[in-house]
């Protein structure tokens, strides 16, 4: 069970929990109507940073940062932290912040209730789940994000130093 794989169940537990969304997407030159839809989901990063606004409404799975600890005598255990990157676009500020913290709130209300992600995850809820709304003045873009610790299995070693 490796980081990766725990970034590709989480991909999958958003794209589950979000597909009933129904988001509007940027109007841009040459559109001839706007597209209702679900948020992309990404691992990681956006497929291409420049060309953001194709990608909006979005979620990116991200890996912040991972430990691997096991003392002398005592059983492997293996952590993430994984961050949760949301953006939604609305003209009206008001409808968009609202949109924002509705997408965010369906994530979060997800993990909380399943708590295991796929066979071998599951959230540490030990550990906060942190939110944020980023409070820069990003009209008619609106982002925030969420990290949150996951558990999954260790990898044991085949040599014990014994320290």
């Amino acid at each position: 069970m490796t980081r990766t794989m725990l970034v590709k169940e989480l991909e999958s537990f958003c794209r589950d929990c979000t597909k009933k969304l129904k988001l509007p997407t940027v109007v841009s030159k040459g559109d001839t109507k706007q597209e209702i839809r679900a948020p992309n989901i990404h691992r990681m990063r956006l497929p291409d940073s420049h060309s953001y606004e194709k990608e909006v409404p979005y979620i990116i799975v991200q890996l912040d940062n991972s430990r691997h600890v096991q003392k002398a005598g005592t059983e492997p255990f293996n952590t993430a932290t994984v961050r949760f990157i949301f953006a939604v676009w609305n003209d009206n500020e008001q409808e968009g912040a609202e949109m924002l913290l509705n997408l965010m709130d369906t994530v979060e209300i997800e993990l909380l209730k399943k708590v295991k992600i796929g066979k071998y995850f599951q959230l540490n809820v030990h550990e906060p789940l942190d939110s944020i709304i980023y409070p820069d003045d990003t009209a008619p873009f609106f982002a925030g994000e969420m990290v949150g610790t996951f558990i999954f299995p260790s990898i044991k070693r085949e040599v014990d130093f014994g320290y």
